[in-house]
């Protein structure tokens, strides 16, 4: 049995339930955390329909959803998914266009990247802009320190790309530096792993847990990347009593929408941007740019500035990409449509 607020319940003035949160997802069947327990629940009828046309409709892992019980309480049926207070989307893997939700709801990112060779300010960027785009608040945690030898140094070079972000520096395998995390894992708050893969996420989520439930393996050797050993998202109660979602990790990580969490994560440039003579510059030739300025003085990083065109060259496509897919989305609706009400008039007429 669980109570609602301890699973972070954050409405306020809500219609009576019941409710429930969306633990796991397997296929079509959902596990969702209820006052009934863990029950295992799958969509109504209309909500799969309506979802096959809005893929934001769908259930995620960390959603909050309307439910019915079915079969006395035992399994229920879902029937609508409550706002969501914050969302961190991607562009699925693969050449098409579908918005992959990897979490909601949640309070805090932990943005797990290793200290050793896979480390990577230009990656740590882009989760950053993700992150800032969901809603909830990034932390960065810098894994495996006692595989480093220059940790501080590290620390401080993503304290000059993440400013104002909490920037940690631990070892779950060696259980130090954890003590940092107590400060997020609140009761009721939710807080979401996301890394790529042999970052230590699964190690770490271990750790915040007290067992062994995820697997873990050891990353390849030369260049350090891991294996996939978490393979479904899964939002579990800490014994803190604060809420866990773990993540497989992503070797690819292409942005959804991340306008406003570039502008956030690239805060300074967007400062020098702000001064240039036209509101159109492209921070390239063109006369009386603030952000070249600043690039020739040494105020700003060039290795930064072209981190930052290049994600917001992505953004810029991948905006395109979405518009013309929702575009041709609304066009076979349409005929569909059409066709249907052709064939009820003709059936009518006979």
């Amino acid at each position: 049995m669980y109570n609602l607020n301890e699973l972070g319940w954050p409405y306020e003035g809500m219609d009576p339930g019941p409710y429930g949160r969306v633990a796991s997802q397997a296929r079509d069947a959902y596990s969702l955390l209820t006052e009934n327990g863990e029950v295992e629940a799958r969509l109504s009828g209309k909500l799969r329909f309506d979802a096959e046309a809005k893929e934001a409709l769908h259930p995620a892992v960390g959603d909050w959803v309307r439910l019915s019980w079915h079969n006395d309480g035992t399994s229920a049926l879902i029937h609508e998914v409550l706002p969501r207070t914050s969302k961190f989307s991607r562009n699925a893997a693969g050449k098409g266009v579908h918005e992959q939700i990897v979490a909601t709801n949640v309070d805090v990112v932990f943005l797990v990247n290793a200290l050793n060779l896979d480390f990577n300010l230009r990656r740590i960027e882009r989760y950053l802009a993700l992150a800032w785009e969901s809603g909830a608040t990034p932390v960065v945690l810098l894994t495996k320190a006692d595989l480093c030898d220059d940790v501080e140094a590290r620390c401080e070079a993503v304290r000059a790309i993440a400013p104002g972000v909490p920037v940690h520096a631990l070892s779950a395998s060696a259980g130090t530096g954890l003590e940092a995390l107590d400060t997020y894992l609140r009761p009721g708050k939710t807080v979401a792993l996301l890394g790529s893969s042999g970052a230590g996420k699964s190690t770490l989520f271990n750790r915040l847990l007290g067992s062994d439930r995820q697997q873990v393996q050891a990353v390849r050797d030369g260049d350090d990347r891991g294996r996939h050993t978490t393979t479904r998202r899964e939002l579990v109660l800490l014994p803190s009593g604060a809420l866990a979602l773990d993540t497989p990790g992503m070797r690819e990580l292409q942005l959804w929408e991340g306008g406003d969490g570039i502008q956030e994560t690239f805060a300074e440039i967007a400062a020098f941007a702000a001064r240039c003579r036209f509101r159109d510059c492209r921070h390239d030739a063109e006369p009386g740019c603030a952000v070249r300025t600043a690039l020739e003085a040494g105020v700003l990083d060039a290795e930064r500035l072209a981190s930052f065109r290049k994600l917001e060259r992505e953004a810029a496509y991948q905006l395109a990409k979405v518009d013309a897919n929702a575009e041709r989305s609304r066009k076979q609706r349409i005929k569909e449509l059409t066709s249907h009400l052709k064939r009820h008039y003709e059936g009518r007429e006979r």
